[in-house]
């Protein structure tokens, strides 16, 4: 039987990913009976990690997962969850690092959609986002749909669940973590924003936006300019639009 721990994730993105970095969570690695050369590197790599695969029927796969599984998934226990405590050290160890790298965090408020978790999980990866902090009601949480939509990014970015997001941020400022706050309201444009140093960007639900208290919390809001009639943006495209700006700046493009 399995642990109600154990999930099933499908995809050949998230399982690439997943036997490079935590094959340790791996239980069973199931691969269809099909022609495809994008399987042989899942091959490949469970061969490495002498990990053995289950060849089985497409339809056996069908009845495991919902959602496209490009003909694999296996059976993994959760991914590690981060805390508070864990979250502080890592700020305070990237602070005094004698790099040039500054930490550089997402906060999501409320965002309760696992393919939104998803997808933000994998533009932070690309932009090089230390950590992804979310609070531990009313949020989407790792499920698989969030981990295939990451496409392995699930695996390459910590997540932090915190208790009290408010507070969180309060410490994060004391240590020295700029927080700009992305809201519909904000005079001021993302493009004409300087990000420096250490910075936490917080994006709240489309539509809601911010919650009061985490709007509150902010030491900027920022706003992302918009010329057509649509009010706002999907959050996960919205993040991708202010992270890609961040890193354009720490780029110096």
């Amino acid at each position: 039987m399995n642990s109600s721990s154990d999930a099933w994730l499908f995809g050949i993105h998230t399982i690439q990913t997943l036997l490079k970095a935590s094959p340790d969570r791996i239980a069973r690695l199931l691969i269809a009976k099909q022609k495809n050369p994008r399987l042989q590197k899942i091959i490949d790599l469970a061969a490495k990690q002498n990990i053995t695969i289950e060849k089985v029927s497409a339809e056996e796969i069908d009845k495991l997962v919902s959602g496209n599984h490009q003909g694999v998934c296996a059976l993994c226990t959760s991914g590690e969850v981060r805390d508070e405590k864990w979250l502080y050290r890592l700020v305070e160890s990237l602070m005094e690092s004698s790099s040039d790298h500054k930490p550089l965090l997402l906060i999501l408020d409320g965002i309760t959609d696992p393919h939104n978790l998803g997808a933000c999980l994998r533009t932070a990866d690309a932009t090089g986002v230390d950590a992804v902090i979310v609070p531990k009601d009313n949020s989407a949480s790792l499920t698989p749909v969030a981990q295939k939509v990451a496409s392995g990014a699930a695996d390459s970015v910590p997540l932090v669940v915190v208790t009290n997001l408010a507070r969180c941020m309060a410490e994060l400022q004391q240590l020295g973590v700029w927080i700009t706050g992305a809201a519909d309201q904000a005079d001021v444009s993302l493009f004409d924003f300087k990000f420096d140093g250490a910075v936490a960007l917080a994006l709240g639900a489309e539509g809601s936006g911010l919650r009061r208290l985490t709007r509150e919390h902010c030491d900027q809001l920022i706003s992302i300019p918009m010329q057509g009639v649509v009010s706002s943006l999907n959050v996960s495209v919205a993040t991708g639009v202010c992270l890609y700006e961040i890193l354009k700046q720490r780029l110096k493009l």
